[in-house]
């Protein structure tokens, strides 16, 4: 009796062997939607854990509570963790339902489902229409501190601490204009007392190259309003220009170290949001290798379907 043995011939091999990648590498956008969503409603829930926690630390006495920059960070934090832990569990969900037995296919699809469930988050974070879902998100962040995200929190934060230098800066004349109001009230009519602050607001935004001529009139005015010599006036005059220049200078610093504030912390902020997106996308791709199918266990359901 006659064996005849049949090889597979080169040509059917390949063609095997390209169906092959081509099924693994098909994207499945059912299950990346379906980890999409998962990580979506993932969130949410450990917001809103964060949020009652959030609650529960602050009580009636104002002194006991945290700071605001200290919840605000807070909740940036656990916004961005939960993130993390919820590309996690999403890219997982993607993965398994992917039915790719290669870690790498299984991780892409995490990765992809990690990507959408981001760009969800960001539309229902800056857009008026994001709905109940957009209104528990935001809600949950403004409850927590504002903190809308890590950049957010982290601006906020600094412009908290910015905040007290800033309410600082004043008008350098309001000072010099109450000064003269005061060394001139109840000695002269109401109108010399104005036409002496006319004067000296006029020596400081007046032009420049007329400096001295303000200068006089300045000191006339003052010498009138308090019915002193001019001398004595013109040195007020002075000792006004030098409080001026202080105040001025002063108001730049401090407006300088605020704006230096500011930018410092949304550059930390901007670094630490790239990070937590990385975090993010990394959590997503181990996630879907993970949830990656054995293939035992696609060889063990199809034999169930076809008994």
């Amino acid at each position: 009796m006659t064996t005849i043995q049949t090889t597979a011939s080169p040509l059917a091999t390949g063609a095997s062997a390209d169906t092959r990648a081509v099924l693994l590498n098909q994207v499945s956008w059912g299950a990346i939607f379906a980890g999409a969503a998962t990580a979506l409603v993932t969130q949410v829930i450990l917001n809103l854990i964060g949020a009652g926690v959030g609650l529960a630390s602050f009580g009636p006495v104002a002194t006991d509570n945290p700071a605001a920059s200290t919840a605000s960070m807070g909740a940036g934090i656990w916004f961005v963790a939960s993130g993390i832990v919820a590309a996690l569990i999403g890219g997982a969900i993607a993965g398994r339902l992917s039915g790719k037995p290669v870690g790498g296919s299984a991780g892409l699809h995490g990765l992809v489902s990690w990507a959408v469930t981001t760009l969800v988050v960001l539309y229902l974070l800056t857009s008026a229409v994001g709905g109940l879902i957009g209104g528990a998100f935001s809600g949950v962040t403004s409850t927590l501190g504002g903190a809308g995200s890590l950049v957010g929190g982290t601006v906020q934060t600094a412009a908290q601490a910015a905040a007290p230098s800033l309410a600082k800066i004043t008008n350098p004349l309001d000072g010099i204009e109450s000064t003269v109001r005061q060394q001139a009230a109840g000695q002269d009519p109401q109108a010399a007392r104005d036409a002496a602050v006319a004067a000296v607001k006029a020596l400081f935004t007046g032009d420049p190259a007329q400096k001295q001529q303000a200068e006089t009139r300045a000191a006339d005015a003052l010498a009138k309003a308090q019915n002193i010599p001019v001398e004595q006036a013109r040195q007020q005059v002075q000792d006004y220009e030098k409080q001026y220049d202080q105040a001025v200078a002063t108001a730049k610093q401090k407006a300088e170290a605020a704006a230096v504030a500011t930018k410092s912390a949304a550059t930390q902020g901007a670094f630490y949001a790239a990070l937590a997106l990385v975090l993010g996308a990394l959590a997503g791709f181990l996630g879907g290798r993970f949830g990656a199918p054995k293939p035992v266990t696609l060889l063990g359901a199809y034999e169930t379907r076809r008994a």
